[in-house]
């Protein structure tokens, strides 16, 4: 039997096994590790869920990992599926992704979109998203709507890939929080049965940089570890805070009828400002739950100083302590735009007005042509 004190390494991945940060690769609760040490089958959390349950769990990457990762990616001659998350749509785009794929076809997914609501039309959503990927510099050939919680357009999805990939490998990238790994479950699931469960002899490729599910040619589809966009406000809440501020279910529009000089809290979590322009029905899309209180301008930073934690939260009082503090970001709109505060989602206002969006240090706030 094999001492607690001696490195030990997971016999799926080959990543040394610890048990201290579940965020980090080899990690194994100390139980867990325990009862694998009198059989010496040592495998990390991640490659055991994959084992036993059909579970592919992200593993984050280091900036000097992803640039490794997107260089090799771009040597290969393979199809590559770039999923994105709809609803957080700029802050889950890959920077410079178009820089590192060459002539590799790119099939671009947006998943989540049973978060967005019924009434908006998919096939105007596909040309919207198809226009902003060309605005980063990426020519998808193809923008499926998916979404992986609610197995709503797999096939259509395992259909094109088999379409574009030609004989080819297919690399799956997405940034963390997309919901990559709920897709390549139910991929997973629909080529080999629920019931077949997935052994890491089968899949061979589980090593931390790539799970691979083979096509029965030679080819694999590769999935990739989730890449950290570090413009995300995910990264800066904690979980307990993210189920208020993440939809987990189709968004409800709210119309709010502002004034200039008036400003919404979103919680405590960011601040929307309405600075100049005439009175307007401006449309919140954000979680259904996130508390949004109005005020005047002027009093706003007092009123935050005041109220955070409490009446405006999330993030609870506690949280705060270690909150980044708001930083404003001001935009003179000059069409019909979505004024989008990564990760968290987005207020639509008209042309011919001048707003600001106050979010966490380091969460981007971008002006953008409205979605809906």
């Amino acid at each position: 039997m094999t001492e607690l004190n001696e490195a030990l390494y997971c016999i799926g991945c080959g990543a040394k096994v610890q048990t201290v940060d579940k965020n980090q690769p080899g990690f194994t609760p100390k139980s867990a590790l325990e009862k694998a040490l009198d059989t010496n089958e040592v495998y990390c959390q991640r490659c055991f869920r994959l084992r036993h349950y059909n579970e592919v769990a992200d593993v984050s990457l280091t900036d000097d990992d992803f640039l490794a990762l997107l260089n090799r990616i771009g040597e290969a001659d393979a199809l590559i599926v770039n999923v994105i998350d709809i609803f957080d749509f700029n802050g889950s785009l890959i920077p410079g992704l178009h820089r590192f794929v060459g002539n590799n076809p790119v099939l671009m997914v947006g998943n989540k979109e049973d978060l967005l609501p019924k009434s908006l039309k998919r096939s105007k959503l596909q040309d919207w998203v198809r226009q902003e990927a060309n605005k980063q510099g990426l020519r998808p050939l193809e923008v499926v709507l998916t979404s992986a919680k609610k197995n709503h357009s797999i096939d259509r999805l395992l259909a094109l890939i088999d379409k574009y990939r030609q004989g080819r490998d297919v690399y799956v990238v997405g940034v963390t929080n997309v919901g990559k790994s709920t897709l390549i479950n139910q991929i997973i699931k629909q080529k080999t049965g629920i019931s077949d469960l997935i052994t890491t002899s089968r899949f061979p490729g589980t090593t931390l940089d790539r799970i691979e599910i083979p096509f029965g040619d030679g080819h694999d589809l590769i999935d990739t570890p989730g890449i950290i966009h570090r413009h995300q406000m995910a990264h800066y809440l904690s979980a307990k805070t993210l189920k208020l501020a993440s939809p987990q279910k189709e968004i409800k529009p709210k119309v709010y009828q502002l004034n200039e000089g008036q400003t919404l809290f979103l919680g405590a979590l960011a601040r929307f400002d309405y600075l100049a322009g005439p009175k307007q029905g401006v449309v919140a899309y954000l979680d259904n739950n996130l508390m949004i209180h109005r005020t005047k301008t002027q009093n706003a930073a007092s009123f935050y100083d005041k109220h955070a934690g409490e009446l405006l939260a999330p993030p609870s009082k506690d949280e705060l302590a270690k909150f980044p503090k708001l930083v404003r970001f001001e935009f003179k709109v000059d069409v019909k735009s979505d004024l989008v505060f990564a990760g968290l989602g987005w207020i639509t206002v008209k042309a011919g007005t001048v707003v600001a969006g106050w979010a966490p240090e380091g969460v981007a706030v971008v002006l953008r042509r409205a979605m809906i």
